[in-house]
Parts: C-alpha cells; structure tokens; sequence
C-alpha cells in the first residue's frame, strides 16, 4: 500500500511532466498561432490566473468573493498611473509593482477585517468584497485627468516587449500559479481550507485562528491578481475603471462555477477559453455573443452541476486507472506521549463564578458557581432544557454570557473567542458531532492536531501523531482500519468517536464533552469511559462531563452537579447525588433510584 508522501511524490512527479509540457506549449504557440490570437491568448492568460485565485477562495475555502477584480484593477492603474504620469524606467516600474502589491495587499487586509470577524456571516464578504467593486471604479471616477476619470488612460510608454514574448510571460504564469496552487491544496495545509469551508465552528475550537487563515489566504490571493492587472497594464498601455468593476467580479465567479469548483485546473481552462472565444464572437456576433455565451453556461451548469472539471478529471480518471490505484491510501498512526497536565493543588483548573445567561427577560442561567480540579471528572446531569449545554457555551466562548466569571487554569477568558480559549487548554466535544464531512478520517485527524503541530504548505504528512487517549479511542471504534475513509460516509457513533478523538488530541487539560457516548455501542462506551477515568487519573485532567445514561455517569464520575431550570440545586459526591430523593424527582417524579434507565 503507498503512503501518502509516496503517492504525493508520484503525483508531484506527473505535475512537473505536465508543467514541462505546458511550458513547451506555451513557447511554440506563437510559432503555429497566428497574431492575433497570440495577441487575446495574452488577456486570457492572465484572467485565467485570477481564476485560479478565485477557486483557492471560493472552492477550496469557501469564500465567495467578487473583489479579485478590484485588486487587478489596482495592480493595473499602479502601472498605467506610474508610466502615464513619470515615463517608463527600471525604477519606475519597480516603484509602480511595489507600490501596486502593497496598496492591493492593504485592501484585502482592510476587507479581511470587516469580512472575516467570528459573528460575521459567511455571506458578508461577498457583500464587502462586491462593495469594493464598486468603491474602486468610484474612486478612478473621481480621480479626473489623474486616473483619467471614466475614459481610463492610455497610449503611455510601456515595456519594450514583443507580442510572442508578453504571451509566453502570461502563459508560463498561469501554468506556474495554477501547479503551486494544486501543490498547496493538495497539502496538509489544503486539507485545513476545506475544514473551515466545511465547520469554521470546529476549526475555532481547536485553536485555529480561521480570521487570520482566511486574512493570508485573500492578501495572498490579492497579490496574484494585482501581478496580473500589472502586467495586463504593462502589456496593452490602455486602464480602464471596467478592469476592476463588479461585472468583471461576477464574470470571474462565473467561470469558475463553469469550470468547476475545487479543481483549478477547470476555471483555469475555462476563464481562457471563455474569454479567447468571447473575443472571436464579439466581432463577428457583435449582438448576440453574450447571449451565446450565456446560453453555453446554462446549459453545462443543468447537465453538469459541479462544472466541466469534475466530468473531465472522473473520464480521465477512468482512463488512467489502474488496479494499484483503486486501494485506498492512509497514513500511519504513531501514538506519542501526552504532555504533563499541571495539578495544581490551589489553583482550579475551571472556576466559574456567578454566571449568568438570559435572552431578554428569560433567564436560562442564573448565579451559576462551582469548581473542577485537576484530576476530578465532574458530571453535569438534569433534565432537558435545564440549561447544561448553554452552560458549556459560556465556558468555551466569552461572549457567551450575560454576566459572571470564568477561569481556565487561574486566567479569567473575559469575553474571549473560543480559539483563545482553547489555548489556554480548553477542549470541548459538541453535542452533535462537527466533524469535517469533505475530509479523510485521516486529514480529519491531522488537522485537530494543527496548533500542536504545525500543517505543511507543500506536502501530505505521511504520519499521524496521536496522544494515547486519542489513539485508544480510534482503536477502539475502528477508526483506524477507515483512515481514507470520507468522513460522510461514517455511521452516526463512527463520527462521535472521531469527534472525540480529535478533541483528545488537541491535548487539553480541561475536557468538556456533551454526551460523547452517544450512538456508541455499549462496549465502544465501556472503553470510552475507561479513558476518560485514565486521563483523570493518571493524566490529571479536568473533566466536564453532560451525560443522559446516568448509570454511566456514575460509574467514571467523581462528582455530580445537578442542573434544574437553569440553577444548580444540587452538587455532590456520587452516592450523595444517587441517593438524593430531589433528583428522582427533577428526572421522574416518582422515587427511581439514579442508576435505573430514566
């Protein structure tokens, strides 16, 4: 069976095959072209490239974004302007690439800001980045002779450059951009973009910093589409508003839906061929070749929803295949020690205080107040509805309360994201299980171990490194055998054991898990109980457990709190709790005894 690395070496191997010859095609085209369309092949060259930039954004991230238009409109005019306004020189136009760069790469910051927040919705950046559309054609409107207003600016000096050279400069960038963007979505680092395209929830609460990821990614993304208006300038001396208009935004979006999303090598293709054809048929079609073109795109989008990419990559696949091929490919495990927890014998290592949380004028918490020490394995338990998952929000999210204090290790996290939180060791399993639909079992698990161990830009890890407790519950549920496996086509239980297993190996020193057992078969729950009663007592760790299947509770707890209408009316011992005539009530009304189904 080949390894990952392995197979990523091969597969690297067929990349530079294929960017050899794309290069050699690149070098010969205007040797067979004719002028003319050497001359269009340049333009669709460089829109290709802002393709590719758009699918890294929008398929692999998904970040919808129509404002790669208004960075190539930067990058144009920081050209047109420099060479329009002081004349052509090696300084000047190192000047105008830097100062282009630097202007779009402050913009996407500024868009980043306002679009990437973690109370944002999703949808708000393609609100700015279609806002930004529209700014950057107001803003050369209003430049008057400067920018050159609505009519743009043209007949400047530019590069001494002949046709055959600018197309062989644009087409080895677009197939240089589009390999680099296949190595680094193939990576480890890839496989991250698609979890936060798939759970950004999940991703805070292991401790990535998804503003910043999604902030590199569009500066970068920025950078490539200014390079290119830069050289769309440098290349036809004419800059116009529409470069960087929000037509031109859609436009892009466009191809690569027709391409497919998530394979850059279909938008690359298509925002070429679009864009090559487009020209041919705005001259002689001069009224109708949008409609052609529109027509087209209707068309492929209902016989083929995914894009042209997908159906070619599957029938190549088919071609290719080979029996080797078909087994599926998954990476090692390698168990590794858990790191040290601090016992601390004063300090708690969660303490809430006093915490409050209403919507409105209803109260679901009120003057909630207790303590978990390292080493304790504390359930929470009450009926539903009595506020034990709200309760858990407040701990891992400080804007989750109305009022109170909490503190993780003796530091209060005050109104701190979950990413922050995690940090200071907070580990938290979801009631229902986020896991990563698109990912491997094996990525999954990787990429839960991404603040601990750093994701490579370039390549696929051929180990995964997992605490022990990590490792026994990926054992213990089968996980290991279904590394390769997608993780959608994982049975209910199957995703809360991963779930589980990825918040272990995070390494945390206080645990909070909502019904982790849920959906798991009674001995799959005897050994999950097992390692939770082993990380409390020979890892020290916290542990925060809610739990409906009492019997269970008491077997591993070392204390319970008994949740009721959103205050705490109980916190004991286990057979203090068990033998509590108060909880037979609040769970039946009737005397029960605490280890009988309810």
């Amino acid at each position: 069976m080949r390894l990952p690395s392995q197979r990523f070496r091969r597969e690297l191997r067929i990349l530079i095959m294929l960017v050899l010859c794309g290069l050699l095609i690149v070098a010969v085209g205007p040797l067979v072209l004719d002028r003319y369309s050497v001359s269009i092949l340049v333009r669709s060259f460089l829109y290709g490239s802002i393709a590719v930039t758009v699918d890294i954004l929008w398929g692999f991230t998904g970040i919808l974004s129509f404002g790669q238009s208004a960075f190539f409109g930067i990058g144009a005019y920081a050209c047109g302007l420099a060479f329009d306004h002081f004349g052509i020189s090696p300084g000047v136009a190192l000047a105008a690439l830097a100062a282009g760069l630097a202007v779009a790469g402050l913009v996407a910051l500024l868009v980043a800001w306002l679009a990437f927040g973690a109370r944002v919705s999703a949808l708000y950046v393609s609100v700015v980045t279609l806002v930004l559309a529209i700014v950057f054609v107001q803003v050369i409107y209003a430049g008057g002779n400067f920018t050159g207003s609505s009519s743009g600016l043209s007949d400047f000096d530019t590069f001494d450059l002949s046709t055959a050279a600018w197309f062989r400069i644009a087409g080895a960038g677009l197939v240089v951009v589009t390999a680099l963007g296949w190595i680094f979505v193939r990576s480890d680092m890839g496989s991250l973009l698609v979890s936060i395209r798939e759970n950004e929830t999940r991703c805070r609460y292991f401790g990535i910093s998804v503003t910043w990821v999604k902030g590199g990614l569009l500066l970068a993304s920025a950078i490539v589409a200014a390079l290119a208006g830069f050289a769309y300038a440098g290349y036809n001396d004419v800059v116009a508003p529409d470069l960087g208009n929000f037509q031109f935004g859609t436009q892009l979006v466009i191809w690569v839906a027709l391409g497919g999303r998530g394979t850059l090598i279909g938008p690359a293709i298509v925002a070429v061929l679009v864009d090559f054809v487009s020209a041919y048929l705005s001259g002689s079609l001069p009224f109708i070749w949008q409609l052609i073109i529109g027509g087209v795109f209707i068309v492929v989008i209902v016989a083929m929803p995914q894009g042209l990419g997908p159906a070619c990559v599957a029938v190549i696949r088919r071609l290719i295949a080979r029996p080797a091929d078909a087994a599926p490919v998954a990476a090692r495990l390698i168990a590794v020690p858990l790191r040290p927890t601090a016992r601390g014998a004063q300090t708690p290592a969660i303490q809430l205080t006093g915490v409050t949380r209403s919507y409105g004028s209803l109260h679901v918490l009120e003057d909630i107040t207790f303590s978990g020490r390292s080493g304790e394995l504390v359930s929470l338990v009450g009926p539903n509805g009595a506020g034990k998952t709200t309760l858990i929000r407040c701990i891992s999210d400080g804007e989750e309360r109305t009022a109170g204090r909490v503190a993780l290790q003796g530091c209060e996290i005050g109104r701190m994201a979950p990413e922050r939180c995690v940090r200071l060791g907070l580990g938290r399993k979801f009631q229902a299980p986020t896991v990563f639909d698109a990912l491997t079992v094996g990525q999954s698990l990787r990429v839960a171990r991404s603040r601990i161990e750093r994701l490579s830009f370039w390549r696929c890890a051929d180990e995964i490194r997992l605490p022990e407790a990590a490792m026994r519950v990926v054992r213990a549920t089968g996980l290991d055998t279904q590394l390769a496996t997608t993780v959608r086509h994982l049975s209910h239980g199957a995703k809360q054991a991963l779930e589980l297993a990825m918040v272990l190996a995070m390494e945390p020193s206080v645990l909070m898990l909502d019904e982790p057992t849920a959906g798991l078969t009674k001995s799959e729950r005897t050994v999950i109980g097992g390692i939770l009663m082993e990380l409390v007592a020979q890892h020290g760790l916290c542990i925060l457990l809610i739990e409906h299947d009492l019997a269970f509770v008491r077997e591993i707890s070392s204390r319970i709190i008994v949740l009721y209408q959103g205050r705490i009316v109980l916190d004991g011992a286990v057979e203090e709790v068990a033998s509590s005539e108060l909880v037979r009530t609040i769970y039946t009304g009737e005397p029960q005894a605490l280890g009988e189904p309810v």
